[in-house]
């Protein structure tokens, strides 16, 4: 099988997203999160829409024992993958960081840091073997500068900057590339599970200013993955019209 898409974190937001644009351009699709009902509602959308094949593959990026697991179970048609989407990230909170929950950034920098890599480290080997691949990291603004209530968050996303640009030197003797995708202010359920399940205020945050949406982010996904081989989009910074950087906008009142 060819043109199969890896995606973490498919089952909301920006992943979503992807996996609805890259089914509808006809790529096959495997889809990783840790809700399999919602999996299975868009692996059955998508493969009779566009008639693509796609494989459920639910796991948590943070538990190594599970990504090596669900990896092993793969049908050997579904191991010839091309396009690695590292989505699966969060954020909660807004604290200071003298302030923060610890248990909760862990679960930030393992989601954010420690699963991209364990994804990364386990399907690039397979990339090299065929000589074919590219891998798409969502990183975020927020790796530009920290901002208040942020700092962990801040943190991990500048990280997936370095791990990005560490890795696309790594490969620069091979074909594969790596590519970083950096959006600003987003609308989907990330912000709700930034303000711990709070929607209205989730909601609030985003009142008088068009925020980007998944489908936008993921036609920028999908232009770095469509270009021809010999060029590599390396690094894509996008934001809502009226956001000039992670912590200056222009709302309506």
């Amino acid at each position: 099988m060819e043109n199969i898409v890896f995606i973490t974190g498919a089952s909301n937001g920006i992943g979503e997203a992807c996996a609805r644009k890259f089914a509808a351009q006809g790529y096959n699709l495997i889809l990783n999160a840790r809700s399999v009902d919602k999996l299975q509602q868009i692996k059955n959308e998508l493969t009779e829409k566009y008639n693509i094949q796609a494989l459920v593959l639910p796991f948590d990026v943070r538990n190594r024992s599970e990504i090596v697991q669900a990896l092993e179970s793969l049908p050997v048609e579904w191991k010839n993958i091309s396009i690695l989407i590292n989505n699966a990230g969060l954020v909660i909170g807004v604290d200071k960081e003298f302030e923060g929950n610890l248990d909760e950034w862990d679960i930030v920098i393992d989601t954010n840091i420690k699963g991209l890599l364990a994804m990364t480290r386990l399907l690039v080997p397979g990339m090299l073997e065929r000589a074919k691949g590219h891998i798409i990291n969502i990183g975020s603004i927020a790796g530009e500068a920290a901002y208040p209530g942020g700092s962990v968050y801040c943190a991990t996303k500048a990280a997936v900057k370095a791990l990005s640009d560490g890795l696309r030197i790594d490969l620069v003797d091979t074909p594969l590339r790596v590519t970083n995708i950096k959006p600003g202010m987003v609308e989907t359920n990330f912000s709700v599970v930034r303000y711990r399940g709070d929607k209205q205020t989730a909601d609030n945050f985003y009142k008088g200013i068009q925020p980007l949406t998944g489908d936008d982010v993921a036609e920028t996904v999908y232009f770095a993955a469509s270009v021809p081989a010999h060029v590599q989009i390396a690094e894509v910074l996008i934001m809502p019209t009226n956001q000039a950087t992670g912590t200056i906008s222009y709302k309506k009142q």
